[in-house]
């Protein structure tokens, strides 16, 4: 490595929006969160669906009018 280049290598503390804390190697001497292993779903196995403003729900009408729309398109050709 070239000397004078590099970042100073630090210990740093991340800091989760949880409340859970751990060190972590970093150029940067603290780090914040919004997820982390604790209380992430994949990690914890506990599934929690964030519905912000309705997104599934607007999903799940706009893909039901499609399969209405390809099932009536099916229907006139026959």
């Amino acid at each position: 490595m070239k000397p004078d280049i590099h970042p100073e290598y630090h210990k740093a503390l991340v800091h989760c929006a949880c409340g859970h804390e751990f060190e972590a190697g970093s150029t940067v001497k603290e780090i914040n969160v919004e997820i982390c292993s604790q209380c992430h779903p994949f990690f914890t196995g506990k599934q929690k669906l964030v519905d912000s403003a309705g997104r599934v729900e607007r999903f799940k009408n706009k893909y039901a009018k499609f399969e209405a729309q390809k099932a009536s398109n099916k229907s006139d050709k026959a």
